[in-house]
Order: C-alpha cells, then sequence, then structure tokens
C-alpha cells in the first residue's frame, strides 16, 4: 500500500515514481536513518513520520527504495547514524561546514529559522551576538546553532545550559531556571499546541521575531563509498519535489485532519 506521503506527492506533482530498480540488490532497495523526535519535521507519531521524513521518502520512493527511520535523542542518532554500517546516514542535520569533513550531504530537504524563545513576563531583546552576553542560554546538546554563536560558546563568551531535547528547555524556560532558549520557530509553535505540560503555558511564551540563523536541512550520508554512491542517487530524485508545493500541502492536510 501506497504511504500518505507518497500518494501526496503524486497529487502534488503528478510524477510517476519507480517501483523497481532493474540493478538493486536486497541492500539497496532500504534505506535506514537515524532521527529524533522533532515534531513538525520528524517524529514516530506523526503522519508519515512528519513533514521532512515524508520529503525523504517520496523522493526515495522514486528510485525504488524503502526508508526506514530510527528515533533515538540527537546526539545518539548522530553516533550510530554516522557510523553504524546498518544506517546509511542520519537526518535532518543542518549544513555545517565542521559537519561536511564527517559525512555526504544530500539537497535540501527544507529550512529550519532558528531564534529565540523567551518567557513575556521577562521581556528579552538583541541586535548582536555580544548582547546575548548578559543571558542564560538553554541549547540542545549537539545542535548546530549557527557557526558564530558556536564559536562564542566554544571561547566561553555565553552562558549556556545543556539540555537533551527541546522540551526539555522549555521546561526549564518556565521553571525560570534559564533566560532564554534557542529553538526552530515550527518546533516551538507545534511542542505547545501539542506537548502535554507546555499547552497550558504557550500563552507565556514568546519567540523573538530576529532570527539566530537560517539553516537548510540535509541528510548526512556516511563518508563512505556507498554513502557518496547513496547521495548521488537519492539527490537525482530529491530534484523532481518541489519542497514549497510539498511543505505546503502537508501543512493544510495535516491541519484538517486535526480539526475533524
Amino acid at each position: 500500500m501506497k504511504s500518505w506521503a507518497f500518494s501526496l506527492f503524486i497529487a502534488v506533482t503528478g510524477i510517476t515514481a519507480l517501483t523497481t530498480v532493474s540493478q538493486a540488490t536486497a541492500d539497496d532497495t532500504v534505506m535506514r536513518l537515524a532521527s529524533l523526535e522533532w515534531s513538525p519535521y520528524v517524529g514516530s507519531q506523526l503522519r508519515d513520520d512528519g513533514l521532512t521524513a515524508s520529503i525523504v521518502k517520496v523522493a526515495a520512493r522514486q528510485i525504488g527504495i524503502d526508508t526506514i527511520i530510527s528515533y533515538a535523542p540527537w546526539s545518539r542518532a548522530v553516533q550510530f547514524g554516522g557510523n553504524d554500517p546498518a544506517y546509511a546516514g542520519y537526518f535532518p542535520a543542518f549544513y555545517t561546514k565542521e559537519r561536511e569533513s564527517s559525512c555526504y550531504f544530500s539537497g535540501i530537504l527544507g529550512h529550519s529559522v532558528v531564534g529565540f524563545a523567551y518567557l513575556k513576563k521577562r521581556p528579552f531583546d538583541w541586535l548582536k551576538l555580544s548582547d546575548l552576553q548578559t543571558y542564560k542560554i538553554g541549547i540542545v546538546q549537539d545542535y548546530a546553532n549557527g557557526e558564530e554563536f558556536d564559536a562564542m560558546i566554544k571561547k566561553g563568551l555565553l552562558k549556556t545550559d545543556t539540555a537533551p531535547s527541546d522540551v526539555s528547555n522549555l521546561r526549564k524556560l518556565l521553571a525560570q531556571r534559564i533566560d532564554v532558549i534557542v529553538i526552530d520557530k515550527n518546533v516551538l509553535r507545534q511542542l505547545l499546541v501539542t506537548e502535554p505540560g507546555l499547552q497550558a503555558n504557550r500563552d507565556q511564551i514568546e519567540f523573538h521575531p530576529q532570527e539566530l540563523t537560517n539553516f537548510s536541512m540535509h541528510i548526512c550520508f556516511q563518508h563512505t563509498d556507498r554513502g557518496l554512491a547513496m547521495r548521488k542517487s537519492f539527490n537525482a530524485a530529491l530534484e523532481k519535489v518541489d519542497i514549497k508545493k510539498f511543505e505546503n500541502t502537508y501543512f493544510k492536510l495535516t491541519d484538517a485532519a486535526g480539526s475533524r
């Protein structure tokens, strides 16, 4: 049976996808990826594993590859997705020069607008990174937050508090254990609506309009001959996906389903 994402892709693009690959072996027909629970982009409880996962699945399906996603905290997903030969890679990875030396990046799967969330009762504003030095900032372990921002952390110029997840960071923010948190705009919106324990407090939290950074998102294929070959095949298929149109249709259908 075709997945919801695959059916959506056909409806949006009109492209007929391939169901077999003549030269494929058993190993070549499955792409196992490591990821994290990061709604609305990826999640085991989301429709077809989330927006970004859906894009990955429909692109891979065109070349006769089924996608299997294993979930773990991000630091673990990076570790075994990037090193375990049972995996092709991990996603959704932000592009950074540092990561480029350890994996092969796929084409762009979408973008993540990253900024700061804070409590309305504790006003927060910033214009340049040096303005952040007076705040205790919540970050997530092994997340990329922008090269200049991360460089300031390494130099000890910013006060940070590391958490295992965005949810943990939001709980710390509500408890006033930290002043602000770094978070993706869409992730914040989704968590405040869906996460138990946060819904009742969502009106207390604000997202600052100034972006910290805008990341492109990718699969980080393993730095092997197999990973390089898989990236080439996947990217050729990904070029046929209208990402923006897919995103708009995905959110419309998801919103409609949620309102029933």
